[in-house]
């Protein structure tokens, strides 16, 4: 993500989960925002979206959704209030929030949120009331200013979603945030997925990756980050989170891609992993 312009890997993902509202059924994440929100900027070819590659893409895309909300369900059951999106590009959970008492923090780049916020008023969608936008530079200001800022409370726990973000980060950013997230109260947690490094993946599967490394690096998004299971378990422990899970692609099948009539699947063992960390 380049500062001052909006994401291209935002504009893919949001298509990827609209597609999936189409083509496969039942859906991993039903999200009837997904396609409204687009406007003309959907489109889709048929023949294309069901090649392999495709398919696994658009599947990891609305899985690691569904996972993060999920994990977010089980927060707001035990008494968490606060949403927060790092990086939140075109997700729709605000607009389909199912939690009347849950803030949703809403934090990117200002000229990604420019954007989205002018695909929304094109689509007449309207910002709830408990949604609040966080434009965040991080060259000109840290994460815990920007939400204290924007009224998040630092003295309550809160939830934070982290999706499509970890792989374009260095790793001094990635550790400043999850510092900022493990030192707020018990009952925290942050949700993400992360990519695989090369070195752990086989012949096939890293041809795979570095196919995609070259796509995002044309968009002008390059991979900088990347961990093996082992590695971010060790940052987990450096930042002092309390438990952490990570699932793989064997174990997502599990959870979301059972008995499908379609056999929508991920590959195993997968280009890229599903994290949740708790203080």
């Amino acid at each position: 993500m380049q500062t001052g312009r909006a994401s291209r890997t935002a504009l893919r993902v949001a298509q990827r989960r609209a597609i999936h509202q189409v083509l496969d059924r039942p859906c991993v994440l039903a999200d009837p925002i997904a396609i409204p929100l687009l406007g003309p900027e959907f489109s889709y070819d048929a023949v294309r979206e069901m090649h392999p590659f495709a398919r696994a893409f658009r599947a990891f895309m609305a899985a690691r959704s569904r996972y993060a909300e999920d994990r977010l369900a089980a927060a707001v059951a035990n008494g968490v209030a606060q949403y927060v999106l790092l990086g939140a590009g075109l997700d729709t959970f605000a607009y389909r929030n199912p939690f009347p008492q849950l803030r949703v923090f809403e934090v990117d780049f200002p000229a990604t949120q420019e954007w989205k916020r002018a695909l929304l008023t094109a689509a007449a969608i309207a910002a709830p009331a408990n949604l609040t936008f966080v434009p965040l530079d991080f060259e000109h200001m840290t994460l815990a200013t920007g939400l204290n800022a924007a009224g998040f409370d630092a003295t309550k726990p809160g939830f934070f979603g982290w999706l499509g973000v970890v792989p374009y980060l260095t790793l001094p950013a990635f550790r400043a945030t999850l510092d900022t997230i493990a030192a707020l109260p018990a009952g925290t947690a942050v949700s993400f997925d992360y990519a695989v490094s090369p070195h752990a993946l086989n012949l096939i599967h890293r041809m795979t990756f570095h196919a995609l490394a070259r796509r995002v690096a044309k968009a002008g998004e390059p991979f900088r980050l990347l961990f093996t299971p082992e590695q971010l378990d060790q940052e987990f422990v450096r930042a002092g989170f309390s438990r952490f899970e990570q699932l793989g692609a064997a174990e997502l099948n599990d959870l979301y891609f059972a008995n499908r009539i379609d056999k929508l699947k991920l590959p195993t063992p997968g280009l890229g992993r599903l994290a949740t960390a708790w203080v």
